[in-house]
C-alpha cells in the first residue's frame, strides 16, 4: 500500500512541475514578451491605431469604423453591430440570410438611399451591406469614388480636390495581390475637414 502511494507521488510530482513550469511560459513569459516586442516595434498597433485630432484627442482607430451619415461626409460600411452601429463590444454580422425579408428590405432601402444621394445607378455591395465583423473601417475604392462629387458639392470644393484627398488616402492590395483597393473612411473624413480648415 505504501509503496503504491510512493509510486503515485512520484509519478504525480513531474506533472505538477511540468504543468506549472507550462504555466509559467503560457501565462506569463509568453504574453510579456509578446507585449514587450509589440511596445517596441509596433507602438502605435499596440496601442489600438489610435487617430487624433489636432488638438491631441483621441478621435477614433484606423482598425474600427464610425458611422458617418452627412452629406459633406464620406459614409461608412453599414454595421450589424447590435445595440448601435460600430458597437465594438458587441462585433458581428447581421445572422440574416439571403431570403431573410428583413435583410432584403434593408438592402433595398440603402441601395435607393445610395442611388438618391450619389446619382447614380449602381452601388457597390460595400455600400449596402454590413462586413462579417460590422466594423469595418474600410469602404472599396469605387464606394468612395462614386460619393466623391456628392461630397465636394456639400462641402463647396472642387471635385478634382476630393478625388485627390481620395486617391492619397487609397490602400492597395497586400503584395499586389491580397484584398482589394479601400479607403478608410475616418481618416479620408479627417482628411477633409483638415483641408477645410487650411
Amino acid at each position: 500500500m505504501k509503496d503504491r502511494k510512493n509510486g503515485a507521488i512520484k509519478t504525480l510530482k513531474p506533472a505538477v512541475a511540468l504543468f506549472a513550469l507550462l504555466w509559467v511560459i503560457t501565462a506569463i513569459i509568453y504574453p510579456l514578451t509578446v507585449f514587450a516586442v509589440g511596445r517596441i516595434l509596433f507602438p502605435a498597433q499596440s496601442q489600438g491605431s489610435l487617430i487624433y485630432d489636432k488638438n491631441g484627442d483621441v478621435i477614433g482607430s484606423t482598425l474600427i469604423g464610425q458611422s458617418f451619415t452627412g452629406e459633406k461626409y464620406f459614409w461608412s460600411r453599414p454595421s450589424a453591430t447590435s445595440g448601435f452601429p460600430y458597437n465594438s463590444l458587441s462585433s458581428s454580422g447581421s445572422n440574416l440570410g439571403p431570403t431573410s425579408r428583413i435583410l432584403v428590405e434593408g438592402v433595398y432601402n440603402r441601395t435607393r438611399l445610395f442611388m438618391l444621394a450619389n446619382g447614380v445607378s449602381y452601388v457597390p455591395s460595400d455600400a449596402v451591406m454590413s462586413s462579417a465583423s460590422g466594423l469595418d473601417p474600410h469602404i472599396s475604392l469605387m464606394s468612395a469614388q462614386m460619393q466623391a462629387q456628392r461630397v465636394a458639392k456639400a462641402r463647396g470644393m472642387e471635385i478634382d480636390t476630393v478625388n485627390r484627398i481620395v486617391q492619397k488616402h487609397t490602400e492597395y492590395p497586400l503584395f499586389g495581390v491580397l484584398g482589394e483597393e479601400r479607403v478608410n473612411v475616418l481618416l479620408l473624413n479627417q482628411a477633409l475637414d483638415d483641408s477645410e480648415h487650411t
